[in-house]
């Protein structure tokens, strides 16, 4: 249990890093931007609550996908091929700058703990 508060905190770290950068902040406000466009698009063209279209969306661009919630209509489906072609390319580069600074983050503080050591 307490290893799980450890990543968590580490995760929380490599986050507060990423939002301190311009590029990395652009790069999560285009995520965001993604998840909200394809909740709005589900929810009014699907007949979706907004929960359920926000957990389609975030299914989809996570590639989770259990598909227990599914487009139904024609537009649903080429939206969904279309959201899913450019949003797991969007995600995935957002999960490697998450990653990178988590890496980047640790390496850091061995840099640190070095140095204090001489």
């Amino acid at each position: 249990m307490l290893s799980l508060f450890i990543s968590i905190k580490k995760l929380l770290t490599s986050i507060r890093y990423i939002l301190q950068r311009d590029d990395t902040k652009s790069l999560l406000v285009l995520v965001l931007i993604t998840l909200i466009s394809g909740t709005i698009f589900y929810s009014t063209v699907e007949n979706l609550t907004i929960l359920n279209a926000f957990y389609l969306s975030f299914t989809t661009l996570t590639t989770i996908g259990y598909g227990d919630i599914y487009p139904q209509t024609d537009l649903g489906k080429l939206f969904t091929i279309i959201y899913a072609l450019v949003g797991i390319g969007l995600m995935a580069l957002f999960i490697s700058v998450v990653s990178r600074a988590y890496l980047y983050s640790k390496t850091d503080k061995k840099k640190e703990s070095s140095q204090n050591n001489f």
